[in-house]
């Protein structure tokens, strides 16, 4: 059996939506609140029961069915709030399509998912019991909106003609120092640096320790990483 608690203003709403998931032989509605703050508190008290192991007082549930829009403290902050408290709750958040944002904050804050308060009846129980085995649930519409809301609010890309800042460092580094960042950026090791430069490989460890230190990076690897990204700059800075 899944105990779920509904959390919604309306109650109209909540008890058609009770009426609903009672239909269902393995759900059972063992509470009701009307915002945020009446839900903690029943929580709270399921918790305080638990614990003084009475068995004819309410369980503490399995899963939150809770309303987004709710007057005193919405549901968003309510979810915020029990995720924390009570890390092994459940939430399953009932919206419209048009609470993008708020939908999007609950499921930051660790909702497990979301319904459309018109989802049929055989569709929200499905998805009370995915929940509750620890699956995701995301009904249709909103999370494609979520997704093209963060595309749209993203940065365009920097065109590959735009000047891009150098690393703190780089713009310091000695044209022998380039040379030798140049080729860890095409991948040689020690010897192949002093061969292509005729220097000794004690003076390459040396150039690379002073680049590494220049640039603030822990190995080599790093260098690679930062040469390749400025790697026109390098190329460019050799011409001359």
């Amino acid at each position: 059996m899944i105990r779920v608690l509904l959390v919604e203003d309306q109650e109209i709403v909540r008890r058609g939506l009770k009426t609903l998931l009672e239909t269902k032989p393995d759900l059972q509605v063992i509470g009701e609140a009307d915002n945020g703050h009446s839900a903690i508190r029943f929580l709270a008290d399921c918790q305080a029961n638990d614990q003084l192991e009475a068995p004819e007082i309410t369980p503490f549930p399995d899963v939150v069915l809770m309303d987004i829009r709710m007057p005193g403290m919405n549901g968003v902050e309510a979810t915020r709030l029990i995720c924390q408290q009570f890390p092994d709750l459940k939430v399953l958040v009932l919206t419209t399509f048009n609470d993008t944002e708020y939908v999007s904050e609950a499921l930051r804050f660790g909702a497990k998912g979301y319904l459309l308060k018109d989802t049929p009846a055989d569709e929200l129980a499905k998805a009370i019991r995915s929940v509750h085995q620890g699956y995701t649930q995301f009904g249709p519409g909103i999370v494609e909106k979520v997704i093209a809301k963060k595309v749209m609010a993203e940065p365009p890309p920097t065109k590959p003609d735009s000047p891009q800042p150098l690393p703190p460092g780089l713009a310091e580094l000695t044209d022998r120092e380039r040379d030798v960042l140049r080729l860890i950026a095409g991948g040689a090791n020690n010897r192949e640096i002093s061969q292509a430069l005729h220097l000794s490989e004690g003076t390459v460890r040396n150039h690379i320790t002073h680049i590494l230190t220049r640039l603030n990076l822990r190995d080599r690897t790093q260098a690679a990483i930062v040469a390749n990204s400025c790697r026109p700059w390098l190329e460019g800075r050799d011409e001359k």
